[in-house]
């Protein structure tokens, strides 16, 4: 990744207000409370409201993301929420993490660069234990309609950094799909997610 990515990121989070608000994801927080507790990883993790919503329900929080200013606010969120985070800084393929290490990985707006999400995707599935859950949801391709009418409600103006059902089916192929559809929702998450949106849902276990 270059560095106007990381800057982009970086000047994203370094201001007061909390890019993507405080509180958790709707279908993160719907998800993982079905789930027993143990080891989590949440990729592109930016500013932590996901990552410290887990650790508050007892699980054992592991996190990256290429931004500093990211990382930054979210240790201070986990601090004033009394929790811990493992926050690492950087790509994947530099980071302190082990094959099989994860219960589950929480992929929350996970937008990646084009060119590199689906080998992310392959990194992160070595990542998992067997019989690990993914929980994911980012923006569709459909959501290109979205966003051009309404900028607020966010996400890449791209279409190759969106992602579809058959995407996620070659990314994930190994995997018991649980729950896989796109589907039209309302988002209101801080300053970038505001409006109806278009989306990916998946849940997939591990095989």
């Amino acid at each position: 990744m270059n560095n106007t990515w990381t800057q982009r990121w970086d000047d994203r989070y370094k201001s007061e207000e909390f890019a993507y608000g405080e509180e958790p994801n709707n279908y993160l927080k719907e998800q993982i409370e079905k789930l027993e507790i143990g080891t989590i990883l949440f990729p592109a993790e930016g500013e932590g409201r996901n990552a410290i919503f887990a650790a508050k329900l007892g699980w054992k929080v592991s996190a990256f993301d290429i931004s500093e200013e990211g990382r930054n606010k979210a240790l201070r969120l986990a601090e004033n929420n009394n929790v811990s985070l493992d926050y690492q800084v950087g790509e994947l393929e530099t980071l302190d993490f082990h094959t099989a290490q994860f219960n589950a990985i929480a992929l929350i707006y996970a937008h990646f660069p084009a060119a590199i999400k689906s080998e992310i995707h392959t990194q992160l599935d070595k990542l998992l234990k067997k019989d690990g859950i993914i929980i994911f949801e980012a923006f569709s391709k459909k959501h290109l309609e979205y966003v051009t009418k309404n900028e607020k409600v966010g996400g890449p103006k791209d279409i190759e950094s969106l992602f579809s059902i058959e995407e996620i089916k070659a990314d994930f192929p190994n995997y018991e799909i649980i729950e896989l559809e796109e589907k039209e929702i309302e988002l209101n998450e801080g300053l970038f997610h505001n409006g109806t949106g278009s989306v990916i849902r998946f849940i997939g276990r591990k095989k």
